[in-house]
């Protein structure tokens, strides 16, 4: 624990104007970012008596080991930089809202050619419009399935789409007049796109105008004695009047408000928002979130509108905004929602009227939203506090295991070998910090000398980390020794890439250097190695305990690894799926631990998630060199002229007949490319033909891995049947 007098800034240092500051830990992660009006007067209240501190606040600055700022000229930018720092450093002392479910929204893809409307889930994409969010995604089928009557606008995937416009033939929905039937051509992208504007400004609250001008359609059909066709305008409209059943108004004159309550109390608060479009509520969300300091409603209102606004812009910004209470100072908070918006945006309370009836409404939501939280939380915090407790009674270790780190290898009959890292923090999935190895050691199947490979090359990153940042005095070793005793020498070795450590370099040459060897893939581990500035670097936090999957020799393995690098502080075990028995290295015996006890469900749980995790890597790794062909051979050819000429010929058994003067007819391939490409199809073997499995028939027309079976039957090509072997 740190004293904060030992990095609090000297008299006069600080600046009394806006800005933003962020606290560090030892590690240089940034723990805490915050903004002021005047720096000086908000550091102060940090570094006064620590018994007057709220008691988050005191765990903040204790676990901190520096504060630096940032000068800003407005207390708006301030405010911008500060949303931009909690996003790009997730710090662990910041209010963060966490959503209590994914909540799923009513998309209607207007960046592609043929606008498609669908639920989504998660980011929003640039080029859709959004409509809800709603609270279950059945609610929204319902009210597609109704307008899609009205306004037979495409549904189906991009697959389905495709393969219509290849037989000429719509899906179910295009027969039955709930789909305008794009795909061969029953309406011009144009009208299709128009169907799909129209939906959204229905969708959008601006019904009026459009029931208005079916009944007049329908008046017309009938004096005309269009009998047929004003029946169908009465069904529509009936359709329309039902999905707008669905959304009763809640706010007269056409209201674009967001209301938002909070129900909280010392340690957690609950946030609930009502999106109310056209007088009607179209969504509603909940958050949820930790107190770690001492914060006002306003403070955490403000801190929601960061998040629910912080990158919107335009109409998904409403032109009122409700709130309990409102943030101090309000006008930076209402210039940055305007900015936002491109227009002036109300932000107040609601004092009378339908609003504040409203508002009581999400009030009582966001309060039985804390109730609900608070009950499954608290059986939550107890089972896990009891399960870290008991792993570390269990292994003798001194103290909780907050950071447990657990590895798997996966393989079929040896080859793709893989291995998988998961981590769990304070008995939770930590998903941001999973890793997937690639082991380029040796071939073949031999696990105990995987997991070696695998905790060396993690262990060499956190090592590499340490040394670059300086947390280690020039020429000193792991234990605080000169590194003239063995784990010195070990480390050296290791760190300089020698052959003082056995074993210490199997597949992982290059590590340090950001080369291959260290993950699955390049992209992987392209910034692992950044600058010291706070951001999450991988591998670079050592876990209190490391978790293998296996018995005896996968442990040893491990700590052998361990040792070699000089590393004696933290704990290995291993949990063998037979028996699930917990071995710890250097023991005959295993500690076998109560089926009851909450310590093995967690150690369970985290080893269910590393072979999960594996094994979907493993597979991954395994179709995908199932999928290859001739074509992937070729140099310079990349996935966009693949499917050109696969488009073109429509299998490579077609293009293996054609001339170099029919192949370069497809765009972008020129005479050489060509000539290439003919070249390698007439020295490549032909494959194994394609077999429907369901009949035995041989497909002759198509070769495999360019095209499915006909109706949907599975075809295999050559492909290994997975029975045969076993997956580890």
């Amino acid at each position: 624990m740190a004293d904060p007098s030992s990095y609090r800034p000297r008299p006069g240092e600080i600046p009394d104007s806006p800005g933003v500051y962020r606290f560090r830990d030892e590690h240089r992660r940034v723990i805490y970012v915050g903004k002021a009006k005047s720096l000086r007067q908000r550091l102060a209240n940090y570094f006064q008596d620590l018994a007057n501190l709220h008691p988050r606040t005191r765990t903040m600055v204790t676990t901190a080991a520096s504060v630096e700022w940032t000068v800003v000229s407005t207390e708006v930018e301030a405010l911008q930089l500060e949303y931009s720092w909690i996003k790009e450093y997730d710090p662990r002392f910041n209010v963060k809202y966490r959503d209590d479910k994914s909540y799923p929204y009513l998309a209607v893809t207007m960046n592609e050619q043929f606008p498609r409307v669908q639920v989504m889930r998660g980011h929003k994409k640039k080029g859709v419009r959004y409509f809800g969010p709603y609270a279950h995604a059945w609610a929204i089928r319902d009210t597609v399935d109704l307008l899609l009557r009205v306004f037979p606008v495409r549904t189906c995937s991009t697959g389905v789409f495709k393969n219509a416009a290849r037989t000429g033939r719509p899906c179910l929905l295009g027969y039955i007049g709930k789909c305008s039937a794009p795909c061969v051509g029953r309406v011009t992208p144009e009208d299709h796109r128009e169907l799909a504007e129209d939906f959204s400004d229905f969708m959008a609250g601006r019904t009026g105008t459009y029931l208005r001008r079916l009944e007049k359609q329908m008046t017309e059909a009938a004096e005309e004695m269009e009998y047929e066709r004003a029946a169908r305008l009465r069904d529509d409209i009936g359709a329309l009047k039902k999905a707008m059943e669905k959304n009763a108004v809640v706010l007269a004159d056409a209201t674009d408000a967001d209301l938002i309550a909070v129900a909280e109390d010392e340690l957690e608060a609950a946030l609930q928002i009502f999106h109310v479009r056209g007088g009607r509520v179209r969504g509603q969300r909940g958050w949820v979130t930790d107190k770690v300091e001492e914060v006002t409603t306003g403070a955490l209102v403000e801190h929601a509108l960061q998040q629910l606004y912080g990158e919107e812009s335009g109409d998904a910004v409403p032109k009122e905004v409700l709130v309990p209470a409102l943030p101090e100072p309000v006008e930076p908070v209402q210039d940055w929602l305007a900015a936002r918006r491109g227009a002036n945006v109300s932000l107040r309370i609601p004092q009378r009227g339908d609003k504040k009836a409203l508002m009581e409404t999400v009030q009582r939501n966001a309060q039985q939203a804390l109730a609900l939280h608070k009950t499954k939380r608290a059986s939550d915090l107890t089972t896990r506090s009891r399960a870290l407790e008991e792993i570390a009674e269990a292994l003798d270790l001194d103290s909780a295991p907050l950071r447990i780190e657990c590895y798997d290898i996966s393989h079929l009959q040896g080859d793709d070998v893989v291995a998988s890292m998961v981590v769990f923090e304070d008995g939770l999935q930590r998903k941001s910090e999973y890793r997937r190895f690639q082991i380029k050691g040796f071939a073949g199947q031999d696990d105990v000398r995987s997991m070696h490979e695998v905790i060396t090359r993690r262990f060499r990153r956190y090592l590499a980390e340490k040394e670059r940042t300086g947390e280690w005095a020039d020429g000193s070793g792991v234990d605080g020794s000169d590194g003239s005793g063995a784990d010195g020498s070990a480390l050296s070795a290791a760190l300089a890439g020698g052959s003082g450590a056995e074993g210490v370099l199997a597949g992982a040459e290059g590590a340090l250097a950001g080369g291959d060897g260290a993950l699955g893939g390049p992209e992987v581990i392209t910034d692992s190695l950044k600058d010291d500035d706070g951001r999450p670097r991988k591998f670079a936090y050592p876990p209190q305990l490391v978790v293998v999957d296996g018995g005896q020799p996968q442990v040893a393995a491990a700590r052998r690894a361990l040792d070699e690098l000089g590393i004696d502080d933290i704990a290995v075990c291993g949990l063998a799926k037979r028996l699930e028995e917990v071995w710890v290295p250097g023991e005959d015996d295993p500690v076998v631990l109560p089926r009851t006890s909450e310590g093995l469900y967690l150690l369970q749980r985290v080893r269910d998630e590393a072979h999960r995790f594996a094994i979907t890597y493993q597979r991954t790794k395994r179709a995908k060199r199932f999928r290859a062909g001739p074509l992937d051979d070729v140099p310079g050819l990349g996935e966009t002229r693949k499917q050109a000429l696969i488009n073109h010929f429509g299998s490579v058994k077609k293009l293996r007949s054609a001339t170099i003067e029919q192949i370069q007819e497809v765009p972008g391939i020129g005479r050489k490319t060509a000539e290439t490409i003919a070249v390698a199809l007439a020295q490549a073997a032909p494959a194994a033909p394609a077999v429907n499995t369901a009949t035995g028939e041989i497909i002759e027309d198509e070769e495999p891995g360019t095209t499915g079976g006909s109706s949907g039957e599975p075809v295999t090509a050559g492909v290994p049947d997975e029975r045969r072997g076993q997956e580890t």
